[in-house]
C-alpha cells in the first residue's frame, strides 16, 4: 500500500535529510583537518631534505674548491 506524502512527512524527510548533510559536513571539515596536518607535516620534511641538500652541495663545493687549490698549488711547485 502507498503512504501518502503530507507536509508533516515532508517536513520530517527534509530535517533528516538536512542532518544528513550536516552530518557529511562534518565529516569533510574532520578530513580537511587531517589533511592540512598532514601536509604541515610533509612540508616539514621536504624543507628539511631541502636543508639537507643545501649543505652536503655546499660541502662538496668547498672540498672541490680546496682540491682545485691543491692542484694549483702542486703544479706551481713543480714549475
Amino acid at each position: 500500500m502507498r503512504e501518502s506524502w503530507t507536509d508533516a512527512r515532508l517536513d520530517d524527510f527534509a530535517m533528516h535529510v538536512d542532518r544528513r548533510f550536516d552530518a557529511v559536513e562534518q565529516r569533510f571539515e574532520s578530513l580537511e583537518g587531517r589533511m592540512d596536518g598532514g601536509f604541515t607535516e610533509i612540508n616539514a620534511r621536504f624543507d628539511a631534505l631541502q636543508r639537507t641538500l643545501l649543505q652536503i652541495g655546499g660541502g662538496v663545493i668547498v672540498a672541490l674548491i680546496g682540491l682545485i687549490v691543491a692542484l694549483i698549488g702542486l703544479i706551481a711547485t713543480q714549475l
